[in-house]
């Protein structure tokens, strides 16, 4: 659940990359409802995407840091839909930079609670082929975006001035079946802890064994209580 929930998003990251470098030759003809050059799209609006990138990774961390992993999954989330959703209905050139900035935007605040999230939720034996599985997934994005744009950049199916349109639409769509896997991704235990949330980190631990126990039929070791002392030493050094 937490690698789909999570990993999904660099789905997403490929398939905007890649759709936009096919793109942008037909977005620069004549008829396609936007005055803009190739190499503005390839140039202007690519480094303004990695631009929102870095921005939302620094801004989002930050964030993520004081208010929590999981509630910033939805709003970095939410960020990118609307975003992309805008870059779709692009009118004038200074409107695509702006919402290809804020696409970037949302797509570095997810870069930054997903790896934050991974280290935190990951068990240490599994973290390192996870992260690669997680982060790797940006290559299926990039070969739905190559095979997408075949059909949506063929005049024959969709209008000029339509098809591209549509590519970025169906980023939308797709971003809208994460964000209903990612509600039942759990927040980070460890952030509740450190956070002063202990007990409610406590009783999702317990709910997770709960359910590998029903799942697996077998009873998991049972944890050593710590004393009140030794956790007002964790909290205090945490």
């Amino acid at each position: 659940m937490i690698v789909i929930g999570l990993g999904t998003v660099w789905i997403l990251d490929g398939l905007e990359v890649t759709i936009v470098g096919n793109v942008a030759g037909r977005i620069a003809e004549d008829g396609s409802g936007l005055d803009i050059t190739a190499a503005q799209i390839t140039g202007v609006a690519a480094a303004l995407y990695v631009a929102g990138a870095c921005s939302g990774a620094l801004f989002f961390g930050w964030l993520t840091d004081r208010y929590g992993r999981r509630r910033l999954f939805m709003v970095t989330l939410v960020v990118y839909l609307a975003a992309t959703a805008m870059t779709a209905l692009s009118f004038e050139s200074w409107w695509f930079f702006l919402f290809r900035f804020l696409t970037g935007f949302g797509i570095g605040g997810e870069y930054a609670a997903i790896n934050s999230a991974i280290d935190e939720l990951i068990p240490s034996h599994y973290r390192g082929r996870v992260d690669l599985i997680i982060n790797g997934s940006y290559w299926l994005g990039a070969i739905g975006g190559s095979l997408l744009s075949i059909v949506m950049l063929d005049t024959d199916i969709f209008p000029k001035d339509l098809g591209w349109r549509l590519s970025f639409a169906l980023g939308v769509v797709l971003g809208l079946v994460i964000l209903l896997v990612r509600r039942h991704v759990p927040e980070s235990p460890r952030w509740q802890f450190i956070h002063g949330y202990g007990d409610e980190a406590e009783e999702l631990v317990d709910s997770v064994e709960k359910e590998i126990e029903a799942e697996k039929g077998v009873r998991l070791p049972r944890r050593t209580a710590r004393s009140p002392s030794t956790s007002a030493r964790a909290s205090a050094s945490a």
